[in-house]
């Protein structure tokens, strides 16, 4: 096993002065993954007290720009809000990093699924990228940080994503205190390291950037996939596993995954953590890792859960954010708006819970927005 703790004194000092507040190290070989992932964990709570970390409605400003995350969330009409989301400036303690994700509970137990995997996914997901740094360096004697990370950094970042999916949906399975067999959970997140941003998506949540052309109008790029189960390649995988892939009649248009010979559970994604009655069929949680470098023409991201897309469309969600009078109300205006057309467009229908990640870059001002 490779020590974190090796990984961190070789490339985090500030990281390491974290973790030592946290845990006292008597010998580098007893310092395990356990350890590392519980201290990750203590400085999410500094990062906490310090108003960097946020997992409800709020605003988190930067201290390095004029940046700044404004989050709302809403319950719908089906009980318990099963949204969970997460915002962390500077994660793992470096300047130049933020952490941001968007988990959408489904099921009986899907709000302790997606709180569970809120608190899971960044702690197994850092101790992996410490690993991942230190193994890059000891095979490449001319890696430089500072200087490869545009080369390296989606590679990394991948396999931190891949293998930390697997880690947490492991534990989802084996933990006694949660009922995941028929219950689980979507899961977006992005990591902001600079100027890069490192995208990773199981579900159905969607990340929309609001960009400007050469002329300045503001217009938005769709950067993730909705993950329903009758895409293409998604349908396909489903049915080599024997699951299956059909919309019921009262339900036109929704396309649901089931098992071969029972109408339950009806899933309407293709990618989920938990949902275990469904793992044998096609379900599958492992991430799509996409990156994109960010530009001057980029102005802001909103991160949704799909109550909100289900009922607004990426031109209109852009157009209300940007403009919102109060850039930290954005979030709640946008989510407001979606209540408002989900009451117009699904009468009847019990609303889904919302949630809404802004995340506004220092960037000169769009002249005008796409309708």
């Amino acid at each position: 096993m490779i020590s974190i703790y090796a990984v961190i004194m070789v490339h985090f000092p500030s990281f390491v002065n974290g973790l030592a507040r946290t845990i006292s190290i008597k010998k580098e070989k007893n310092f395990q993954k356990d350890d590392a992932r519980k201290a990750v964990e203590e400085l999410a709570k500094e990062a906490r007290k310090n108003e960097l970390f946020l997992s409800s409605s709020g605003v988190v400003r930067s201290n390095k720009d004029n940046s700044f995350v404004s989050v709302f969330t809403h319950r719908g009409q089906k009980g318990v809000n099963q949204d969970r989301l997460v915002v962390w400036e500077e994660f793992g303690c470096q300047q130049d990093m933020m952490f941001c994700g968007v988990f959408d509970g489904h099921g009986p137990w899907g709000h302790f699924v997606a709180k569970r995997v809120r608190k899971l996914v960044p702690a197994i997901l850092l101790c992996n990228w410490q690993e991942n740094l230190l193994a890059a360096k000891s095979i490449d004697l001319n890696f430089k940080m500072e200087e490869d990370k545009n080369v390296h950094g989606l590679d990394l970042w991948k396999q931190s994503y891949i293998k930390a999916f697997a880690a947490v949906d492991q534990d989802l399975k084996q933990h006694t205190g949660i009922d995941s067999f028929r219950s689980g959970t979507t899961a977006l997140t992005f990591i902001k390291q600079g100027e890069n941003l490192i995208i990773a998506n199981v579900g159905d949540s969607r990340l929309v950037l609001a960009t400007t052309s050469e002329d300045g109008t503001l217009f938005p790029l769709q950067l993730t996939t909705d993950f329903k189960p009758n895409l293409p390649k998604e349908a396909e995988r489903i049915k080599e596993s024997k699951g299956r892939v059909f919309c019921m009649k009262d339900e036109p248009g929704v396309y649901r995954i089931w098992m071969p010979n029972c109408k339950t559970p009806g899933l309407a994604i293709s990618r989920a953590f938990g949902d275990y009655c469904m793992k044998d069929y096609g379900l599958i949680s492992v991430p799509d890792v996409t990156q994109r470098k960010i530009t001057t023409r980029d102005q802001f991201i909103i991160l949704a859960s799909d109550g909100v897309w289900d009922v607004v469309s990426n031109q209109e969600a852009v157009k209300i954010v940007y403009t919102a009078s109060h850039k930290e109300k954005a979030s709640e205006r946008l989510v407001k708006y979606a209540m408002r057309e989900w009451k117009r467009k699904r009468s009847g229908i019990a609303m889904d819970d919302m949630s809404v990640i802004c995340l506004f870059f220092n960037q000169l001002p769009a002249t005008k927005v796409v309708d």
